[in-house]
């Protein structure tokens, strides 16, 4: 290394330096914003679109829309879904799976939107709900159907249409048709005979 490069150096790091120090010192003059968690929990304003943790939705009635077809579970990279299913036999006499217990692990989930963007009807979402702080692993292993399960009410058989009933005030008459006696039998009558 010859003094030419090495001075040019020295003045190339010292360039590199003072922009560092210009950049830290306007820093140094900024307002400062400090949160005050968990003091200001009312007044803090969470985007919509944070993912937190996964959630059922419930209907007005308590009803949800999943039909266990498991492939939120399918679709998860790391197994933080596990779908338990059961048999139950329907009114006309067919059967049916239907979900026995939906098992969510918040540790494991990378919480990447898989599951929510591909269920087909829309029974799963991401809650804003950040604090899921616990001591103890096994409780963020959670359980989303945790409202106990409703039996929808059975479709109620149509009513037989009403027969017309004859009213009792009108007498009725009887006509008679007169019959043309001079009727002769067509082609393939005769055929038949």
């Amino acid at each position: 290394m010859n003094i030419k490069e090495y001075f040019s150096s020295l003045i190339e790091g010292t360039h590199s330096l003072i922009k560092g120090m210009e950049v830290t010192g306007k820093e140094l003059f900024t307002k400062k914003v400090t949160e005050q968690y968990p003091e200001n929990r009312a007044e803090l304003q969470i985007p919509e679109r944070f993912r937190a943790t996964l959630q059922f939705i419930y209907d007005d009635e308590g009803y949800h829309k999943c039909i266990a077809c498991k492939t939120c579970e399918r679709n998860c990279p790391n197994g933080t879904i596990q779908i338990i299913t059961r048999m139950v036999d329907l009114p006309n006499g067919k059967k049916k799976m239907k979900l026995d217990k939906y098992i969510y692990d918040l540790g494991s989930c990378t919480f990447c939107g898989l599951c929510v963007t591909t269920c087909p009807t829309n029974a799963i979402e991401f809650s804003n709900d950040f604090e899921q702080a616990v001591f103890r692993r096994e409780a963020l292993v959670k359980q989303l159907n945790y409202l106990p399960e409703k039996e929808k009410p059975a479709p109620e058989p149509k009513p037989a249409a009403a027969k017309p009933v004859a009213k009792v005030d009108e007498p009725k008459v009887e006509t008679k048709v007169d019959e043309p006696k001079d009727v002769q039998p067509s082609q393939e009558q005769k055929e038949t005979e």
